[in-house]
């Protein structure tokens, strides 16, 4: 079994790839999109949940998704049928990073997939060539919200602490003009959806020859979570605008 299969069943009971509740996401995506008919893009979109919901939402809504996972592409193919979205949809299988966008957007998405740009600074830049005048930017990270262990920078990177984080979004051009920073309950709520759909697949399936390994994941990636990085990683969501629209 593949990473992409792995991952497909971690995110079986949280489809959203981040430690967000449902509730937060739809606050957020009538913040990046206030009209309702505006074009967006997700860099990264994955199974396109986030396109979906904003589908969905908004019957005027155009959306392009970009992913280099032909499996997670054909989920979100298959999603936009089911909810009858698809005509409003057009995915493109390619590297994020090497995407040339015919029209800007007026919201570019970006949650949790900022290390296939290299970090959250590149992943702005690539996000501001898409970027329409006046448009929105919606993008997602990791921060320290306490001070963490080497073994937990091992794991995460060179991450700041929330207020830091900011700071270097100001710096570089961007206004937020909105926000949100997972609660405890989301965090830990992920988590225990991720490492818990995983270890429920392996023993609904134990005959599976992959069985074994995805309990022994499972388990893994839970010891990790509590011992590492539960008391010191956060997740925030920043909507941006260009601090001014000039070059």
């Amino acid at each position: 079994m593949n990473r992409e299969q792995i991952s497909r069943i971690a995110h079986t009971e949280h489809p959203i790839k981040a430690p967000v509740d449902d509730d937060s996401v739809r606050r957020l995506l009538r913040r990046g999109v206030p009209r309702g008919d505006e074009r967006v893009l997700d860099l990264g979109c994955g199974g396109g949940e986030w396109l979906l919901r904003a589908l969905a939402a908004n019957p005027h809504l155009y959306a392009e998704g970009v992913d280099l996972s032909e499996d997670a592409l054909e989920q979100a193919r298959l999603g936009a049928i089911e909810l009858g979205v698809q005509e409003r949809l057009v995915l493109h299988h390619e590297k994020a990073e090497d995407f040339v966008s015919a029209r800007p957007f007026d919201l570019v998405l970006s949650v949790g997939a900022t290390h296939a740009f290299g970090g959250l600074l590149p992943t702005l830049a690539a996000a501001r060539s898409h970027l329409a005048p006046g448009g929105r930017v919606l993008i997602g990270e990791g921060f320290w919200d306490r001070a963490p262990s080497q073994e937990a920078v091992e794991m995460f990177g060179d991450l700041a602490d929330l207020a830091t984080t900011v700071d270097r979004v100001v710096a570089d051009g961007w206004t937020p003009v909105d926000g949100h920073v997972s609660t405890r309950r989301e965090l830990d709520d992920y988590e225990w959806a991720c490492w818990g759909s995983l270890a429920s697949w392996a023993l609904d399936h134990p005959a599976d020859p992959d069985s074994p390994h995805l309990l022994t994941t499972a388990t893994a990636r839970r010891s990790e979570w509590l011992r590492v990085y539960r008391d010191a990683w956060g997740f925030v969501c920043l909507i941006l605008r260009r601090t001014s629209d000039r070059p």
